[in-house]
């Protein structure tokens, strides 16, 4: 698919899925994404983490093209949402970093619930229940391995636009303007490939 072709199938796909109850959320999943997007846009974030930001659920969404059955978590999403969204993001044409972004944003709640005790009680219910079936707190090791990434500082700061991106009656942004990165980083990064 050309990048026009592939931003085109992906705004379909949040446009088709998106408007799905966000697992135990007060907002829909397109509102979350594109809440945490505009997070990453007012904070002057780079292209590649805007897109980080609003892809970080995708997995929730690709689930349904999928060929293998999803599994759930007891009714708060698919389980390795990250990864398949990861997966989807390389496939589909986009930077490692960015596709690093959305495999880790869960990690980074692990890592953060484990050596922030006050992040952990401002987590809402829904993500309390699925950091418990996403492997808990981090260990010692698990910690090391984190902080041992050079991106590990972006990664916490994905999510933490992710947990303050659940505001309700926050107006849907003209999806035109990501349609429009998603072009730009596919051309970007095709020509960095080639």
């Amino acid at each position: 698919m050309t990048p026009a072709q592939t931003a085109d199938w992906i705004i379909t796909l949040y446009l088709k899925h998106g408007n799905a109850d966000y697992i135990g959320e007060p907002v829909s999943q397109l509102e979350h994404m594109c809440q945490c997007a505009q997070r990453a846009e007012t904070s002057g974030a780079d292209d590649e983490m805007i897109l980080a930001a609003f892809f970080h659920d995708i997995g929730h969404l690709y689930e349904h093209y999928t060929q293998k059955d999803a599994l759930y978590m007891d009714g708060y999403g698919t389980v390795d949402h990250e990864k398949l969204g990861a997966d989807f993001v390389r496939k589909s044409g986009f930077s490692e970093r960015i596709a690093k972004l959305v495999g880790s944003h869960v990690d980074a709640k692990r890592y953060l619930t484990a050596t922030d005790a006050a992040y952990y009680g401002k987590l809402s219910k829904a993500s309390k229940e699925t950091l418990r079936m996403q492997g808990g707190f981090m260990t010692p090791n698990e910690i090391e391995t984190f902080e041992a990434d050079p991106l590990h500082r972006a990664y916490i700061q994905l999510r933490l636009w992710d947990e303050q991106a659940k505001e309700t009656e926050v107006p849907i942004p003209d999806l035109k303007k990501y349609h429009e990165i998603i072009i730009r980083q596919l051309t970007k990064n095709s020509h960095a490939t080639n």
